[in-house]
């Protein structure tokens, strides 16, 4: 058998890499790469800036033209890192060539012995990836949420006046509408943002041990930890001033918990909107061209939401392994973390692309009123807890003198279908007020529903 040529391994680089390609920007090996250059060069800038250990700032084209680096970092880059680390074994160090590579060509070796200062490769690496996961949530993973946030929305608002019968243990139970339901999950997807977005990203700058030993060697009499405050927050990012070798990784425990979460609550609304497309209540709108199934053409199938769901699942594991391993390193420094890290684009790529698939199939999908109010009329007794309320209400203000008007309702509705016309007859018989009864005779399973519909206005 011919081989085959080489192939991506991961579904995510094959069959859906349009969905997350935009993650590759930055967490990829070389949007890794790209960011460890912009540390060394930001750190190199900085000491000349300071004029440290004789150095004299640099001039405006030599800064722009060691930025560049950065802004222009390609395929050429890419390749000539590969080669480095193919000798060095060693992909920081391979990084300090490079840079130091730029600065002959710049006619800078004065200033070569400033490439990666007083750094250990912990030192650059905790900021790249500060750099890289921060851009790639808040560039790319935010934004695709946000906006399956406000399809929700948009569905809860335009579904806001749709009563539909609720399911609370699978069971029919008091109505609401669909689009409250849908609110219900926007809301908790908003909060979530919310906490992701307030995310803290942390990084140190402080040498092999965390100690500011070799800075200090270098020279005594500067102030180690200020000048690491300065740059670490010049670079946006938040200073943490008590580490070992590395950065303890408990912002990105925190961060990883949190899209997990988000990715959970996402898993809930694929399961019931894929219910909700099982009952009938949503139908599904035909795609042109689409296939639903191989031997059944009459079907459409809600992958979308069977996509989502398996992506979620998949994307949850790997960051709650995140989570719970990053936060651990063997006295001052084990190098599990290393491996682990490369990672973190995995498990957003697979979240991201369960939020395209969720963002097109609610795109696709659209309420099959006639099949809500025929569920609702098949289920009068859901009423039961209305009138009883009222009973119970009657008693206390003196105009009943039911006692025990739940075991009353229990006995007329518990595992029973009745219909219109015998709750009617039932509280046609009743011992409470005419305005109460009243009340209760209009009342149907389609407008039982409380203020479900204004509470949609609680949405931001």
């Amino acid at each position: 058998m011919t081989a085959l040529p080489p192939q991506p391994l991961s579904p995510l680089d094959g069959r859906y890499r349009a969905a997350v390609t935009e993650l590759g920007e930055h967490l990829s090996e070389a949007g890794l790469n790209r960011a460890r250059v912009q540390v060394e060069v930001e750190w190199l800038i900085f000491l000349t800036d300071r004029s440290m250990f004789g150095s004299s700032p640099l001039d405006e084209a030599q800064r722009d033209a060691l930025r560049s680096l950065v802004r222009d970092f390609g395929q050429q880059e890419i390749d000539e890192l590969a080669a480095l680390e193919a000798t060095t074994r060693h992909d920081v160090k391979a990084v300090e060539y490079l840079v130091r590579s730029r600065l002959s060509a710049l006619g800078l070796d004065a200033i070569a012995e400033l490439t990666h200062f007083a750094c250990t490769s912990e030192d650059i690496n905790n900021l790249s990836y500060a750099l890289t996961v921060s851009a790639a949530v808040r560039g790319v993973w935010l934004p695709k949420y946000r906006g399956v946030i406000e399809k929700i929305s948009t569905r809860a608002v335009e579904f806001r006046d749709d009563a539909m019968l609720a399911r609370t243990h699978g069971q029919p139970a008091t109505p609401t509408t669909m689009g409250r339901e849908l609110a219900v999950t926007a809301h908790r997807l908003t909060r979530i943002a919310t906490q992701i977005d307030g995310t803290e990203y942390l990084g140190k700058f402080s040498g092999a041990t965390g100690t500011f030993s070799a800075h200090v060697v270098a020279d005594p009499a500067a102030d180690w930890p200020a000048l690491s405050k300065e740059f670490v927050e010049g670079l946006g990012l938040t200073w943490n001033p008590l580490t070992t070798q590395i950065e303890s990784h408990d912002w990105q425990a925190e961060l990883y918990a949190r899209v997990s979460h988000a990715n959970r609550v996402l898993h809930n609304l694929a399961t019931d909107v894929w219910t909700y497309i099982s009952m009938g209540y949503f139908r599904q709108i035909p795609q042109a061209g689409a296939t639903g199934s191989s031997t059944m053409p009459h079907k459409i199938n809600p992958i979308r939401f069977e996509n989502a769901e398996a992506n979620l699942e998949l994307s949850s594991a790997l960051l709650d392994s995140l989570a719970a391993t990053l936060v651990t390193s063997r006295l001052q420094r084990d190098l599990t973390d290393s491996t682990t890290q490369r990672n973190i684009g995995v498990a957003l790529g697979h979240s991201l692309l369960a939020l395209d698939n969720l963002s097109r199939g609610l795109g696709e999908i659209d309420l099959d009123r006639a099949a809500l109010a025929t569920d609702l009329d098949g289920n009068w007794e859901v009423l039961g807890e209305a009138i009883q309320t009222v009973i119970r209400a009657e008693v206390v203000a003196g105009r009943s003198s039911i006692s025990d008007p739940y075991a009353m309702l229990k006995e007329l509705t518990r595992g029973k279908r009745i219909g219109h016309a015998d709750l009617t007859e039932f509280v046609d018989r009743l011992d409470i007020g005419d305005e109460a009864k009243s009340r209760l005779l209009a009342l149907t399973p389609a407008s039982y529903v409380g203020v479900a519909s204004d509470l949609v206005d609680y949405l931001p």
